[in-house]
Parts: structure tokens; sequence; C-alpha cells
């Protein structure tokens, strides 16, 4: 980071600071991880540089050739890890990824379905205050009240009657395993698309820790930055049947010239996701949730859905007399960072919230295990059962700092953030 300190050394400081946060933090926020070496090396690459309006072979600009090459793997490494008849790489994130596919197969005012956001589901599955609850007729499906997970029948029921256009399934704070045979059945019913956001559970899905829905859907959409451990970034998987319809709504249909040092960042990550190594990786993630449900579960608190299937599982914690954000807050000072959330039929505002939702990814790429999580889930449990004690927390905070230290993270960027200090007047 010499030319860095030299041209702008707030900027450097502000990067410093953060590595040094990750390090010291439990990072439980299930849509975050932490991306490797060669992954951040593509991101900071002269490809930065170039523009590259249209697709491989077919640019807008001269002079491609070789971001041609790193758009061709990414696509193809895509296609093959997912069984994809074809990949877009382009998407910025996972909300235009989703903006496009709408572009696609609706128009402004066309009904669809989304899994509602209090349930599940995420804001861009047709949220009010999203675009996608502005510009399309967006009517939002719920959890049975009982299970907590999606009832199909019922899905099916209220489909027939409302007719929607396009099914957007997937979430982004839903803990059980998502049936797309299901979702297939009722698409075909009623003549809708069938559209699979899996951003949260990509990686789970490449290494057959969860169904795939490419054999069924109509589009597959996808981040890259969370279990898949890659840039932040999204792609679309969808058939050859509509590939083009797809790619021109990403380009010329939404975007301008794609982030080439992005899609060459995908592309290592999707070299990485094809190894055994990653394989392993995705099934400790799996097993470190489980470690968790079974020690909250021990220590008296409430699951939704009673637990879960996936690498994220949400807390009731208004049934202990507390609120989401205050759960965030608080344990934040003992350096855990969760995030608030919605629990189904909430009665409080996304704001404040009445759950908070946990996920193992990052500290599974530090190489903790299930023993790990257990200590965690009695440290979360130590603290939000002692909400106003300060010794309580300062007591965890201490059990945090001996816990990371057998699992560093950015051990460079983390001593020159250490130089910085002594630097300090």
């Amino acid at each position: 980071m010499k030319h860095l300190f030299e041209t702008d050394k707030e900027i450097a400081d502000a990067i410093l600071s953060e590595a040094e946060r990750q390090h010291k933090n439990l990072e439980l926020i299930a849509s975050e991880n932490f991306v490797s070496p060669a992954v951040m090396e593509a991101m900071g690459s002269v490809m930065t540089n170039k523009y590259a309006e249209g697709y491989p072979g077919k640019r807008y600009y001269g002079g491609c050739e070789f971001v041609d090459v790193a758009e061709s793997l990414a696509i193809e490494r895509a296609k093959k890890l997912f069984g994809a008849e074809h990949a877009n790489v382009q998407p910025l994130s996972g909300v235009p990824a989703n903006m496009a596919v709408y572009y696609a197969f609706l128009q402004p005012g066309d009904k669809f379905f989304g899994l509602s956001l209090s349930h599940g589901g995420h804001l861009s599955h047709g949220y009010k205050v999203s675009f996608s609850g502005k510009l399309y007729n967006s009517f939002q499906y719920t959890v049975d009240p009982e299970t907590e997970t999606i009832n199909y029948d019922e899905l099916w029921k209220i489909a027939k009657e409302e007719k929607p256009k396009l099914i957007m399934t997937g979430a982004s704070a839903y803990p059980r395993t998502l049936h797309w045979d299901k979702f297939k059945e009722i698409c075909d019913d009623i003549g809708a698309y069938f559209i699979a956001d899996i951003s949260h559970i990509a990686g789970l899905v490449v290494a057959d820790l969860h169904p795939n829905p490419v054999p069924y859907a109509d589009a597959v959409t996808t981040t890259t930055h969370k279990t898949l451990r890659g840039p932040r970034g999204a792609i679309i998987l969808t058939t050859e049947e509509h590939k083009k319809v797809i790619d021109k709504a990403v380009f010329p249909g939404l975007q301008g010239g794609p982030h080439m040092h992005i899609i060459a960042a995908k592309a290592v990550a999707f070299k990485e996701a094809m190894t055994d190594e990653f394989k392993i990786y995705q099934s400790q993630i799996v097993k470190n949730a489980k470690a968790l449900e079974e020690t909250f579960k021990e220590l008296g608190w409430r699951l939704v859905a009673g637990g879960t299937d996936t690498h994220l599982l949400l807390i009731d914690v208004k049934s202990k007399g507390i609120t989401g954000k205050l759960a965030e807050e608080t344990l934040d000072k003992a350096h855990i960072t969760v995030n608030k959330n919605t629990i189904p039929f909430d009665k409080e505002k996304p704001f404040i919230a009445s759950g908070i939702r946990i996920g193992t990814p990052a500290l599974t790429t530090r190489g903790m295990k299930e023993s790990e999580m257990k200590e965690i889930a009695k440290l979360i449990d130590r603290v939000l059962s002692n909400i106003d004690d300060e010794k309580i927390i300062s007591d965890v905070r201490g059990k945090v700092k001996e816990l990371i230290e057998s699992f560093p993270l950015y051990k460079d960027l983390r001593e020159l953030y250490r130089e910085k200090l002594k630097r300090q007047p």
C-alpha cells in the first residue's frame, strides 16, 4: 500500500483500520465472507482500466482481446460449476441481476410473486420501497405461520387465483431447504416464468449440499460474494432459449461498460470453487451452522423454522424481551458482528426487528469448526442474557480476543495497521 499512503493517507488509514476490525471481530453476518488473496489481486488489477461494452468477440471498443479471455473463462467456469447452458457474468451486483431478469421477462405493471421481506425474502423480490415493488405489480407470499416454512400447496392455490407472470424464489433469511421441483410444478401449471435467486446458497449448491435450481428454472441469479466467496458482483444463469433476451437485458438494457477487473476476480473465484477443498469448506459451513443450532437450542433460544439446513439461522430474540437492534448493538460491543433481522409475522419495524440473523461462511473461512461455534453461541447467550452488564460484555470481548488469535486474518495488513498506530502522535 506504498502508493496509497503517498497519495491518500486518509483512505489508506481507513482500509487498514477495516482490516484490523475484520480480524478482531467474530464476523457472523450471513452475507459476508473473506476473499482469497488471489481474488483480491484480480480485483486490484490493470483490468480496471479497460472499457469493454458488449460481449466477448463482439465489443464496441478495440483492445479487448485479453479482457475477452478473462470474461470467456468466467462464463465457461460458471456454466460448468452450476451445469448451466449459458451464463452472463456482467451484472454488477445481486439487485441489478434481478432487475435484468425482470426487464427480460416482464413489462412494467405485470404481476409477479416474491417472498415477503419479513418472511425471509429480499428487497428486490417485490418489496414496496424497491424498484421491484414500484415498477411491477408485486404480490408477496409468506411462510406458514406454524412451521415458518413455505407451504407449497398454499402457494400453488394463491398462484392459480392471482396468475402471476413470474414467480421469484430464493431468499436472504430463510434457513430451510428450497424445493425447486415444487416451484417448477406451480409455474408450469399457471404458465409463469420460474426464477431462482440463490445468492445466499450458491456455494452450497456448487458443493451439492443444497438442490440446484438450474435444471428447473428459466433463469437463476446469484451474487458471487457470499458462500461462493468471490468478489462483490453477480451472475445470471439461464437456458439457451433465454440467452439472447437475458444478455440484451444486461447490456445494453441496464448496463454500459462491465467491470472487467471484477469479472476477472469472478473467474478466479469460480476456479477456486471447482476444487475439493472448496467442497470440504462448504460442508464445514453447514456443520458449523448445525453446531450453532444445537447449542442455541440447549441454551433455550427459539430458532425460526426450528433450525437450519443451510449456512444461516434466525434467532427470535424478542421471545426473551429484547429487540434485534439492541441485540446487534450490544453484541458489537463484545466484538461479535451480527445483523438485526425481521422474523415471520414480525410486529417490529425492519430497523428494530425481533430477530438476529447469524451465518457461518466467514468464520468457516478463518478455519473455525464445531467446537468454536459452540463456544461462540455460549458467548452470544452470555451477552444477550446480561444486556446491561458492561463487565460481562467486557469479559466476553476478552474471550473473543483470545479466540480470534488462533485464526488470524490478513496478517500483512494488520502489521501495517500497527505500524500506523506507532507513527501517530
